[in-house]
C-alpha cells in the first residue's frame, strides 16, 4: 500500500516538472481600452482595405436620398501626408458662406469614421452642416504609410487642422467664420489640442470623453503598455519620466490657460477607458480657470460607459436612445446651433443684413 502511495506521489511530481518545464501557450496581444491593438502584431493592411470598402460602401447607401458624400484626399500643413477624408453636405447647397461647418474627428488611435456615427451626422446634415471628417495620420484601412505615420499627439493635430483649410479653398458655401471642430475620446484629445494650439481658428468645439493626462493615463493603464500603443514609433523619445516636456505638450490638461472659445465637454463616471480620475482634472480646471468659456457636465452611470453616447443599432443604426445619450445630443446640438446658427444662410439678402 504504501508502496503503491509512494509511485502515485512520484508520478504526479515528474508530471507537475514537465508542465512546468514547457513554453507556456502563445497568448494574443493585448489590448489598450478603447485604443486598438499593439503594434506586436502585424497588421493586415489588405484586410483592413478591404474592410475599409464596406464601410465606404456603408456610408453611400446611408447618404442616398440624405446628404451628399464623398472621398478626399488633401495634403497635409505638415506636409508629408495626404489625409483621407469624408466630406458630407446637404443635397441643396446654399450660396457663397451659406452654411456652417463641423470638423469630425473620429475616437481610438487606431481607428477611422465608424458607421455608429451614421445618425449623427445625418442629424447634422439636416440641420444645414457641412461635415468633414479627417482620417488622420494612424488611422486603420488606407494602408501602411498612413498606418505606420502615427503621432499620437503631435502631427495627427495638423493633418485634422488642415481640414479647415480644405474648408476654406474647396467649399465656397461654407463660412470659415462658423466652423466648429468636435470628437470623442482619443478623437476629443485632437480637439483639445487643436483649439489649444490654434486659439481661434474654429468658432466652438465639443470635446467628449476626451484623454486628457498622458501621466495620469500611462500611470494608471501601464506605463510600458500605454506607450507602446500610443508612440510604437518611439517619437516621443522616450517614458514620461525621460521626456516630461512631449507627454506635458501633448496632455490637453496642461494648456487649458488658452483657451479662447467656447468648449463643451462631456464625461462620465462610469467611464473604464478615459477614468473619471483623469477626466475630472480637466473639468476642474475648466470650470475654475475658464468658467465664461466651458460647459461641462458629467453624467453618472449611464449605458456603455465610455461609448454612452454614440451607441447604435448596427442593424438600423438608429441611436439606442437611452436619456442620458438623448440628453448628451440635446446639449451638444443647442450649444452648436448656438454658436455656428446652421439655420442662418448669410448668403441671402435677408440673412447678410441680420445682426
Amino acid at each position: 500500500m504504501r508502496a503503491s502511495l509512494a509511485a502515485a506521489v512520484v508520478a504526479v511530481f515528474l508530471a507537475s516538472a514537465s508542465l512546468l518545464s514547457q513554453t507556456p501557450p502563445t497568448q494574443p496581444p493585448s489590448r489598450a481600452p478603447g485604443q486598438g491593438p499593439f503594434q506586436d502584431r502585424v497588421p493586415d493592411f489588405p484586410r483592413q482595405l478591404a474592410q475599409q470598402a464596406d464601410t465606404d460602401k456603408t456610408w453611400r447607401e446611408a447618404s442616398e436620398g440624405i446628404m451628399q458624400m464623398e472621398k478626399i484626399t488633401f495634403r497635409s500643413k505638415v506636409g508629408d501626408l495626404d489625409i483621407p477624408a469624408f466630406v458630407f453636405q446637404p443635397l441643396h447647397a446654399r450660396g457663397r458662406r451659406g452654411h456652417p461647418a463641423l470638423v469630425w474627428v473620429h475616437e481610438n488611435i487606431r481607428g477611422h469614421l465608424y458607421e455608429h456615427y451614421i445618425p449623427y451626422i445625418r442629424e447634422a446634415i439636416a440641420k444645414g452642416y457641412v461635415v468633414i471628417a479627417p482620417e488622420y495620420r494612424g488611422s486603420i484601412g488606407y494602408g501602411k504609410e498612413l498606418y505606420d505615420a502615427i503621432d499620437y499627439g503631435g502631427s495627427e493635430v495638423d493633418d485634422v487642422v488642415s481640414a479647415m483649410d480644405v474648408l476654406k479653398e474647396k467649399y465656397p458655401h461654407v463660412d470659415p467664420a462658423r466652423v466648429g471642430i468636435i470628437g470623442w475620446s482619443h478623437g476629443g484629445m485632437i480637439t483639445l489640442l487643436s483649439i489649444f494650439r490654434n486659439p481661434v481658428t474654429f468658432k466652438a468645439a465639443v470635446a467628449l470623453v476626451p484623454v486628457t493626462n498622458l501621466f495620469q493615463r500611462l500611470a494608471w493603464k501601464g506605463v510600458e503598455r500605454q506607450h507602446q500603443a500610443i508612440d510604437p514609433q518611439n517619437r516621443y523619445g522616450g517614458l514620461p519620466f525621460e521626456r516630461h516636456d512631449i507627454y506635458k505638450d501633448r496632455s490637453p490638461l496642461y494648456s487649458v490657460d488658452k483657451l479662447q472659445i467656447p468648449l463643451l465637454v462631456h464625461v462620465t463616471r462610469n467611464d473604464e477607458d478615459v477614468n473619471i480620475e483623469e477626466d475630472m482634472q480637466l473639468v476642474d480646471a475648466l470650470r475654475s480657470r475658464k468658467p465664461l468659456l466651458a460647459e461641462t457636465k458629467v453624467y453618472d452611470n449611464p449605458p456603455g460607459g465610455h461609448t454612452f453616447d454614440r451607441r447604435v443599432n448596427a442593424k438600423t443604426w438608429q441611436p439606442e436612445n437611452t436619456r442620458e445619450q438623448r440628453d448628451s445630443w440635446n446639449r451638444v446640438w443647442t450649444f452648436l446651433d448656438w454658436h455656428l446658427d446652421p439655420f442662418h444662410d448669410a448668403s441671402t439678402p435677408t440673412s447678410s443684413s441680420r445682426q
